[in-house]
């Protein structure tokens, strides 16, 4: 089905400080359903399949604090083709159309990358101590997994939106 409208995007990690895309606006929002959670081994990004490291998905249950970006329909197809080739590289993501209540109150239909629970690097729910282990050690593509885990974190502290375990596990890489 061909976009109509202009197309939004919801991004709760290093979209947020890195989206690689041109947007007209950007405001905080909230999905439901899901979560913010360090669940998926990365094995191209910021780690390899003998030393992976952790990134971000959406896993379900609860609600998810991020940013949603309003991309102009003429950029819709470049903006989804681009988001498609950075984040379905192993296909450890769904993309998914949720939807995001915007801080002005508009909710708005936005596409995001939810975790894939069925997908050999998912990574689940996994102790503090491993954790830590992954993240040290890793590295990839776009660089080293503490780096990402420290950008997140301190972009979402700029925009006030608290992350316990980020805040965690960014205080033990230095």
């Amino acid at each position: 089905m061909a976009q109509t409208a202009d197309l939004w995007v919801f991004g709760y990690g290093s979209l947020i400080w890195r989206p690689g895309f041109a947007f007209v606006e950007r405001h905080r929002a909230v999905v439901r359903g899901y979560h913010r959670s360090l669940c998926v081994y990365s094995h191209v990004h910021r780690g390899t399949r003998d030393r992976p490291g952790l990134v971000l998905g959406l896993d379900r249950g609860g609600s998810c604090l991020g940013i949603a970006f309003r991309i102009e329909l003429g950029d819709a197809a470049a903006t989804l083709s681009y988001l498609r080739e950075r984040e379905q590289v192993t296909a450890v993501y769904k993309e998914a159309v949720l939807r995001a209540r915007l801080t002005d109150g508009r909710v708005v239909p936005a596409v995001c990358y939810v975790a894939d629970r069925a997908h050999s690097q998912y990574a689940g729910r996994l102790e503090r101590s491993e954790l830590v282990r992954l993240v040290a050690q890793a590295s990839g593509l776009s660089g080293c997994n503490p780096e990402y885990i420290k950008n997140t974190h301190s972009h979402l502290a700029e925009l006030s939106i608290r992350d316990e375990t980020l805040e965690w596990l960014a205080s033990r890489l230095d």
